[in-house]
């Protein structure tokens, strides 16, 4: 069991790992050795997530979560498989982690009375200010 937070663990059998040829330095090793780990874990099938935690997740992964549902973390930041797989699983927890922390709740205010002045004054001097630039025809004198 993955442990999250207090109230969040996660069974191991629902992460998989891949591991996929690395970009970057390492000279031959790259080309020969897959060292980039690339964790898959399920977002909308997993029985470890609350459901509120589960929406959150899906708006914060973005690009990262596929059609079925896989949420896709690659790490290839170190030179060694067991490295890049700590740092997926890391980046995993830290991502649930900001999911499991509830919104702070928006109190709607109204604007002060010296906000409404400021912004009916600002309007004023926009006004005048196109008033200015407007053509005014010459007029004939008979």
């Amino acid at each position: 069991m993955i442990r999250i937070n207090q109230n969040i663990e996660i069974d191991e059998s629902e992460i998989k790992f891949d591991f996929i040829r690395s970009s970057g330095p390492g000279g031959q090793n790259v080309n020969k050795v897959a060292t980039a780990a690339q964790l898959r874990f399920n977002v909308q099938s997993s029985t470890s997530l609350p459901e509120n935690v589960r929406e959150r997740l899906i708006k914060i992964a973005g690009k990262r979560l596929t059609v079925s549902g896989d949420l896709i973390i690659t790490a290839r930041r170190f030179r060694t498989q067991e490295r890049n797989r700590k740092d997926a699983l890391e980046r995993l927890i830290k991502i649930i982690q900001d999911a499991a922390i509830d919104p702070p709740i928006r109190k709607k205010l109204k604007p002060s009375a010296t906000a409404k002045r400021k912004r009916i004054e600002e309007k004023r001097r926009q006004s005048k200010k196109k008033q200015h630039r407007r053509f005014l025809p010459e007029i004939e004198e008979s």
